[in-house]
């Protein structure tokens, strides 16, 4: 395992947490345009909190490593939940991709990381990158 594999999906995984988190941390404080954009979306105000703590818990789960897996896994599902919400609101394509990138990003970073991960997803026929 390199340094520079477990740097890269560090910093891979690190940025995109980041943003999720204080995104969360912002619909929280449930502003305005947080609470406009989920009755927007067909979503009660009472929803903005649970599922911004889902999210940043989903999120602190994913920063430690021994939950890494764990976390990716929820976020895996917020995202899809977030996939379903712009389908359904007949969002454009980039809307809907915005999330399905997210996803990528999550595993490919644990792949990096993760010696194990890379045996379970091969993506070369020789387990190297």
């Amino acid at each position: 395992m390199s340094k520079k594999h477990i740097w890269a999906g560090r910093i891979l995984g690190g940025l995109p947490a980041l943003f999720l988190i204080l995104n969360s941390a912002i619909s929280l404080t449930k502003p305005p345009f947080v609470v406009e954009g989920t009755l927007k979306m067909g979503y009660s105000e009472a929803t903005i909190i649970p599922l911004g703590l889902a999210a940043i818990l989903s999120t602190l789960l994913y920063l430690i490593p021994r939950t890494s897996v764990l976390g990716a896994v929820l976020l895996t599902g917020y995202f899809g939940g977030a996939v379903a919400t712009h389908v359904r609101a007949g969002d454009p394509a980039p809307l809907i991709a915005v999330p399905i990138l997210f996803s990528i990003t999550f595993w490919f970073a644990l792949w990096l990381r993760h010696p194990n991960l890379r045996r379970l997803l091969p993506l070369t026929s020789d387990n190297t990158l």
